[in-house]
């Protein structure tokens, strides 16, 4: 006859001074499809601890000699991957408490209701592989990122002489791999010359936007794509994630330098005037022109071009919302600057990157 033996759920350890609490429970646990063993004393429990791999510990609070705190101590310092379950009367659940707070999972009430007690152990052990699940994921990001800004670098090292021509190719790379923002970047760049050629910039500093509006994005080669081209809101904590594109992209920009006069602008591109932008909440003049200028240029493809999840706002529209958020979002000296420079001249700037034509800067 075949038997087939079933990989337990997990391997239990129940600590107890009293053996027929710890044999009724293990016996229970088991016939529940988990694995354990028994111990009845701190000192016995972690020589069991040190000789094969526990999953969840169950202690009593009160044994002879060593009590239950002092194994809850003992693991969080040399298995801190272990669960831990205390067992206590009734009139005790404030030490009880006392020993969540110092990393028990949760505590058990005596006398222990069986079916609770499973409960307890399968919503604890659920936790800890949803805990490390997330640890792993997180490593894995960690060194996906750490690969891809190597690679960034040195292509970005390759750039060490990059001509525009170079940048407006990475541009669009960066544009395809964010697929709901196609020619994003260009039309940016092309948007944010414009109104720092109406400001005043020297040929110089134009270039130096141009260049710069190319790249401000280049941190989004770390993000993963499911967050990247998610199409619905982010989570609180995808939000975070997306935030750090900034970061990545300076220190990435940061160790070209041909292109360390961008790195400011690829840092500084989500600040908004009133200060509340990030990642580090400049407000005013603190932020750099160049990215107070950029704030307008890239709002005014944002709102006009299409979307996944909305259409594109007329011009008018887009002039209207400029207008409300300035102070707020944008420098007012930039909003003037903007205002100053014809509706015509938007839309054939526009016009002229979808037909794919590339004109020079506007001249002063």
């Amino acid at each position: 006859m075949l038997v087939t033996t079933m990989k337990a759920e997990a391997k239990l350890l129940v600590v107890d001074d009293e053996p027929m609490i710890r044999d009724l429970l293990c016996a229970y646990l088991e016939d529940n499809g988990f694995a354990c063993e028994s111990s009845g004393s701190v000192d016995e429990a972690l020589s069991t601890l040190a000789s094969g791999d526990i999953d969840l510990v169950i202690s009593d609070l009160h044994m002879p000699g060593r009590t239950g705190l002092e194994l809850l101590q003992a693991i969080r310092h040399r298995h801190p991957k272990t669960a831990f379950l205390m067992a206590t009367a009734a009139p005790d659940t404030k030490t009880a408490v006392q020993a969540m707070r110092q990393g028990a999972a949760d505590f058990l009430v005596k006398p222990l209701d069986l079916k609770q007690v499973l409960v307890t152990v399968r919503q604890t052990l659920e936790r800890q592989r949803q805990a490390a699940a997330a640890e792993s994921h997180q490593r894995e990001m960690e060194h996906l990122l750490a690969e891809r800004t190597q690679q960034l670098g040195f292509a970005l090292q390759q750039a060490q002489k990059a001509s525009a021509e170079t940048l407006q190719a990475l541009a669009m790379a960066l544009d395809v791999r964010a697929r709901d923002v196609a020619g994003h970047s260009l039309r940016v760049s092309r948007y944010g010359v414009e109104i720092a050629n109406r400001m005043g910039y020297t040929p110089e500093e134009l270039a130096r936007i141009e260049h710069a509006s190319y790249l401000h994005d280049i941190g989004k080669l770390g993000i993963p794509d499911a967050i990247l081209n998610k199409p619905a809101a982010l989570s609180p904590e995808e939000q975070e994630i997306m935030r750090t594109h900034v970061q990545i992209g300076f220190d990435l920009v940061n160790q070209v330098q041909s292109l360390a006069t961008a790195a400011e602008l690829v840092l500084t591109h989500q600040e908004r005037f009133d200060g509340s932008g990030y990642p580090r909440g400049l407000a005013g003049e603190a932020i750099p022109r160049d990215a107070r200028i950029f704030a307008v240029a890239d709002a005014l493809d944002a709102m006009t071009s299409d979307r996944p999840y909305r259409r594109a706002m007329s011009w008018n529209e887009a002039r209207t919302e400029i207008v409300n958020q300035s102070g707020r979002q944008f420098d007012p000296k930039v909003v003037d600057a903007f205002l100053a420079i014809p509706l015509s001249r938007w839309i054939e700037l526009q016009q002229e990157h979808d037909s794919g034509s590339a004109p020079p800067p506007a001249a002063n």
